[in-house]
């Protein structure tokens, strides 16, 4: 033993000790808690990004098909606008069909419409012809 403790300090060594233990107990005891705390914050923040995920997920699922359906409306859009062009003439044409006694809206062949056009020049019967071309009329 060390010469200059003495047995009259060993109780106030003791309680010192027992001081000390004490206080590391409570400090254990509020790290503990602390701890616990801490822990089921972060299990919460864990739940709520996996719940969040799974949202995002079912979101995208969502969007996608979303997508999907306009891309299809989009397509069946365009087909549809292909079939449908407009089929209007100019008034010029029309009148030269009118003439001749032939109706603008239905399909007329090649021989009407050179029937139709003979006294106009080549330029103007080519102008006419692509005109009636490109509305789908001229069969």
């Amino acid at each position: 033993m060390d010469p200059e403790i003495t047995t009259s300090d060993t109780p106030t060594l003791a309680g010192r000790l027992a001081q000390a233990t004490q206080s590391l107990a409570d400090a254990l005891a509020n790290l503990d808690g602390q701890f616990a705390s801490l822990h089921a914050k972060v299990d919460r923040i864990i739940a709520a990004v996996d719940d969040g995920e799974l949202e995002v997920t079912a979101s995208a699922n969502s969007l996608h098909n979303k997508l999907a359906e306009l891309e299809k409306a989009n397509h069946d859009l365009k087909a549809q606008s292909a079939v449908a062009r407009r089929k209007t003439l100019s008034p010029m044409v029309t009148a030269l069909l009118a003439k001749q006694g032939v109706e603008a809206d239905a399909t007329i062949e090649t021989p009407i419409v050179e029937k139709a056009l003979a006294g106009l020049s080549i330029e103007q019967r080519i102008a006419v012809k692509a005109e009636l071309a490109r509305a789908g009329i001229l069969v």
